[in-house]
């Protein structure tokens, strides 16, 4: 078993292109069966919670690939951050 305080101490991180995306901010539970729907993760944008914008990312449940002891692996795959890596300069 895990506690939520354990759990969101966890990088997250996406097994598409091995970007860190955060760190689980909250939970969805449905109600009425006890199950958990999705993660939400707030993104690492932020200085100490005030400069910049923090993306925030809900990823189902069901595309989580992999929960170990210091992080958990998802499926994920970003629209904007893919046209973002497109158009930088390399």
């Amino acid at each position: 078993m895990v506690r939520i305080s354990e759990f969101q101490l966890k990088d997250v991180v996406s097994i598409s292109d091995g970007r860190k995306l955060g760190n689980i901010g909250d939970i969805d539970i449905n109600l009425d069966t006890g199950k958990i729907e999705s993660i939400i993760v707030g993104g690492s944008g932020k200085v100490f919670g005030f400069f910049g914008k923090e993306e925030e990312f809900i990823i189902p449940w069901n595309s989580i690939v992999k929960i170990g002891a210091d992080v958990i692996l998802v499926r994920f795959r970003d629209q904007s951050y893919m046209q973002q890596q497109l158009q930088e300069p390399k």
